[in-house]
C-alpha cells in the first residue's frame, strides 16, 4: 500500500502531464491522449503513466502516439519536477492502457449472452410441468360425500 505522500505526488504529477500534453506539447502523432493513471515508487525515483488514445483504431496510430511520447519525454519530466519541488525528478514511463478495450470486450460479451438468454427464454414452451392448477379444492357434489359415507361404514 502506498504512502499518502506518493499518493498525493501521483495524483499531482497526472495532472501536470495532462496540462502539458493538452497546453504545450504540439506534437501531431498525438491524438486525444487521456491520462488514466500514474503510479510512483514508493521512493518516488519512478512514475509510470498510463494512457489511452480515444478515436486511435490502427496500431500505427497507437504507435505514432507512443514515439510522441517518448520524445517528448524529456521535457515532460522536466515540468515535472520543476513543479512539484522535490530533489530529484521521478523518470517517466509512458504505458498504454489496455483497459478500455477490455471493457468494451466484456461488454460485448455480455451482451451476446444477454441475447442468447432472451433467446432461450422465448424458445421454451409456457406449459405447465403438472396441472394448470395444482392446489386441492374441496368436493362439493353429494354424489362424492355419500361415497364417502358409505365408505366409512
Amino acid at each position: 500500500m502506498s504512502s499518502p505522500r506518493v499518493r498525493r505526488i501521483a495524483d499531482r504529477i497526472k495532472v501536470i502531464v495532462a496540462q502539458m500534453l493538452e497546453r504545450r506539447i504540439k506534437d501531431p502523432r498525438i491524438g486525444f491522449v487521456t491520462v488514466t493513471d500514474v503510479r510512483v515508487t514508493g521512493d518516488s525515483q519512478q512514475a509510470t503513466i498510463f494512457y489511452t488514445v480515444l478515436g486511435a483504431d490502427s496500431e500505427a496510430e497507437l504507435a505514432g502516439t507512443a514515439a510522441a511520447l517518448e520524445s517528448a519525454k524529456g521535457l515532460i519530466r522536466s515540468e515535472v519536477a520543476k513543479q512539484l519541488g522535490t530533489r530529484t525528478a521521478p523518470t517517466l514511463e509512458f504505458i498504454h492502457d489496455a483497459l478500455p478495450e477490455t471493457a468494451r470486450h466484456l461488454d460485448d460479451v455480455l451482451a451476446r449472452a444477454k441475447a442468447q438468454d432472451e433467446a432461450v427464454a422465448a424458445s421454451r414452451g409456457a406449459t405447465y410441468a403438472g396441472e394448470a392448477d395444482p392446489y386441492k379444492k374441496p368436493r362439493e357434489d353429494e354424489e362424492d360425500l355419500e361415497d364417502e359415507w358409505d365408505d366409512e361404514e
